[in-house]
């Protein structure tokens, strides 16, 4: 237990001290009029309340990857909340206020242009390629995580689910920010925070210990090495490049530069605590990460979601929580369709002005999603992790080059973009999806590559 609480006041400090650090570094404008103000369009730009947005953001970063990614995370112990505290202040925290206050700072634009601008037009393409697949990737799987889920709680089909949650995804991808986002993200937000508030006071009454092996040992059961596969298993809940799809779009509804750091960086530090309590109870629940990881393989993840929910909350109290897990994949999966709509439009001169372009876009988008939904989920997930975490990548040395190019210190961002290009690296040469080779020789590939970054980010200022 004390462990927990000194977790979740580390994560608060960061936010007090860290946090600040940043946004110093940063050197936030409140005089600045924002592209909210400037470029109301009552579409994807307009002003919000500020509270609305910070609920909105907490939504959108969440996603599955707090809840399902802790607990996979909890396979390998306490070492576990090591990652998510430090990634959330240092790596997470620094990579979404980063890609919310540029994105502010460029008139709302999404990543794709602003990777252009900092890191060279060469790349443009080719990322817009990846950031629109990728985006695709994940609506495809946070369509179906939650049909899955639905279908085996009413018993309906799956495919009637995936055919409901979809033509949700149209009108939420396709409508003014304001009508359904705007409007129901909140209380969803709130009821996320509920549960998890419920799960966490049951937890504390019920005796059990929070970890029963207090160790920094990896208690993993098939041995994976913690390194580097915890730091791509464990994504939003630490670091997490789908972050920098979604501070954009709330960029665009905010109402002054001063809001910054809680807007971005405090979600950040929100999704870090739910992580820890997810992967808190799934150490705690199970009492082992043998017992977790038989449930894990037999059910999945939504297996423990809903045994820690039934088990600690009852029957309608597990159904709540459950549902709030539904919705949380649901509503990143609309947002992510939204975002490629957005980036889309960007490339595609004013196409985010014209309601005929909007419609045609939110077409293709929803089109390639259902596409990818017919493919193995977990296949999906797999290969989405590493995708994930190189576009966090990216999206720091992109940070780390716009701080340079304003005379700024960068090394809060050039720091974490080292070191996941080494884990990035490291784990597509060593995992299964990709090359297989020793993890010695792995790790090897992945600190060459990142020392190669690290002189290509100095020899193009020295040019």
């Amino acid at each position: 237990m004390i462990v927990f609480l000194m977790a979740v006041v580390a994560l608060v400090l960061g936010y007090a001290v860290y946090g600040r650090i940043v946004e110093k570094v940063f050197a936030t404008d409140e005089k600045r009029v924002t592209p909210a103000v400037s470029k109301c369009d009552n579409v994807d730009y307009m002003v919000l309340p500020t509270w609305r947005v910070f609920l909105i953001q907490f939504l959108n970063i969440a996603g599955l990857g707090p809840v399902f990614g802790a607990i996979l995370g909890a396979l390998y112990g306490p070492v576990a909340l090591l990652w998510i505290v430090l990634g959330s202040i240092f790596a997470g925290g620094v990579h979404d206020y980063m890609a919310g206050m540029i994105s502010l700072r460029e008139d709302g634009k999404s990543l794709v242009p602003l990777v252009e601008k900092y890191m060279g037009s060469k790349i443009k393409s080719l990322f817009l390629v990846f950031m629109v697949f990728f985006l695709l990737l994940l609506g495809a799987v946070f369509a179906m995580s939650p049909a899955r889920m639905l279908a085996d709680m009413s018993g309906a089909d799956f495919l009637w689910w995936i055919v409901a949650i979809f033509g949700y995804y149209f009108l939420a991808t396709l409508l003014p920010i304001d009508k359904i986002i705007g409007r129901f993200y909140p209380l969803f937000a709130l009821l996320l925070l509920g549960v998890t508030l419920a799960l966490l006071v049951v937890l504390f009454a019920s005796g059990n210990d929070f970890y029963p092996n207090l160790t920094l040992d990896n208690l993993h059961p098939k041995g994976l090495p913690i390194f580097p596969l915890m730091f791509v298993t464990i994504a939003c809940g630490a670091l997490s490049g789908f972050h920098a799809t979604q501070s954009p779009l709330m960029a665009r509804c905010l109402a002054n530069e001063k809001y910054g750091r809680p807007i971005f960086y405090g979600a950040m530090i929100t999704e870090g605590i739910v992580a820890l309590v997810w992967a808190t109870l799934g150490m705690a629940f199970y009492q082992g990460s043998a017992a977790l990881n038989n449930v894990i393989e037999a059910s999945g993840p939504g297996g423990v979601v809903s045994d820690v929910a039934r088990g600690y909350l009852g029957h309608v109290g597990g159904m709540l929580a459950v549902l709030a897990v539904v919705l949380l994949s649901i509503t990143s999966g609309d947002t992510a369709f939204r975002s490629a709509r957005l980036t889309i439009g960007d490339y595609w001169a004013k196409g985010k002005k014209s309601f005929v372009k909007r419609m045609i876009i939110s077409v293709l988008v929803l089109s390639g999603g259902i596409a990818m939904s017919f493919f193995d989920l977990t296949t999906i997930w797999t290969y989405f992790g590493w995708a994930n975490q190189c576009l966090a990548t990216i999206t720091l040395w992109m940070a780390s080059f716009y701080l340079y190019n304003k005379g700024k210190k960068y090394l809060m961002t050039l720091v974490p973009a080292g070191f996941m290009t080494v884990v990035c690296v490291t784990y597509i040469m060593y995992d299964k999806i990709g090359f297989r080779l020793p993890l010695e020789w792995s790790i090897i590939a992945g600190t060459v590559a990142a020392f190669v970054a690290v002189v290509w980010f100095v020899w193009e200022h020295r040019k």
